[in-house]
C-alpha cells in the first residue's frame, strides 16, 4: 500500500516527492541513487514525512521501531518517540558492542549483513521496520527475519520511497511481508 491513495494527504506527499533528488552512478555505475538528504533539508517536508508515518502507526500498538542503518536512523527514532515505542538499531557488522544476532542478505549491487543486539526485542513485541527506500526488498526481508528470529511480530515495513522497477514489493508479498510507502519513484532503476 502507498500513502495518499484515499487519505487526503496528496499535497504533503507531493511536497515530500519534490524534495527528493536522483544521483546517477552512485554508489557504482548504472545505479540511480534516490537521495533523501535533500528531504532532510526541508523542515516542513521532513516533519510531514514523520507525521504521515505517525498518523498511520500511532494506534497499532507497536512497541518496537527498528531502523535500518543508516537512513532508517533518520526517521525511525522520531517515529518511535511519537508513538511511544523503543527504537532498535539494525546495524552493519561489527558496529554494535556486545552479543548480536545477524542476518545476511543480497542487495541489488552486492551482499551485506544486518545485526541486532540479543535481547533488544522480547518475544511477542509488535515491531515496525523503517528505512528510506525499498528496492529489491532484500534489506527489508533481512530486517524482518532478524526481528522474527528474536520473537517479534513484524506489523509492517515503512519506507519513504519505493522503486517499483526492482520488484521489492513483490518479493515481500511472496514472503508474506507487509509494506507501506509514501512515494513511488517514477525513475527507471539501474539505467
Amino acid at each position: 500500500m502507498s500513502a495518499g491513495e484515499n487519505d487526503g494527504c496528496a499535497d504533503r506527499i507531493d511536497a515530500i516527492k519534490s524534495t527528493l533528488r536522483v544521483v546517477p552512478d552512485f554508489p557504482k555505475p548504472g545505479i540511480l541513487f534516490l537521495d533523501i538528504t535533500t528531504l532532510l533539508l526541508d523542515p516542513k517536508a521532513f516533519k510531514d514525512t514523520i507525521d504521515l508515518f505517525v498518523e498511520r502507526y500511532k494506534q497499532k500498538n507497536i512497541s518496537v521501531v527498528a531502523g535500518i542503518e543508516a537512513r532508517g536512523f533518520m526517521f525511525g527514532p522520531a517515529i518511535a518517540l511519537a508513538i511511544g515505542a523503543k527504537f532498535v538499531p539494525l546495524r552493519k557488522p561489527k558496529k554494535l558492542p556486545g552479543e548480536v544476532i545477524s542476518e545476511k542478505y543480497v542487495l541489488e549491487y552486492g551482499t551485506d549483513c544486518l545485526e541486532m543486539h540479543v535481547g533488544a526485542v522480547e518475544p511477542g513485541e509488535r515491531a515496525l521496520v523503517v528505512d528510506d527506500l525499498v528496492a529489491t526488498g532484500g534489506t527489508l526481508c533481512a530486517a524482518m527475519n532478524l526481528l522474527e528470529r528474536a520473537g517479534a511480530v513484524v506489523v509492517e515495513c515503512a519506507c519513504v520511497i519505493e522503486v517499483p522497477d526492482l520488484k521489492g514489493r513483490e518479493r515481500l508479498r511472496l514472503q508474506g511481508k507487509p509494506l507501506y510507502v509514501l512515494v513511488e519513484s517514477q525513475f527507471e532503476a539501474g539505467s
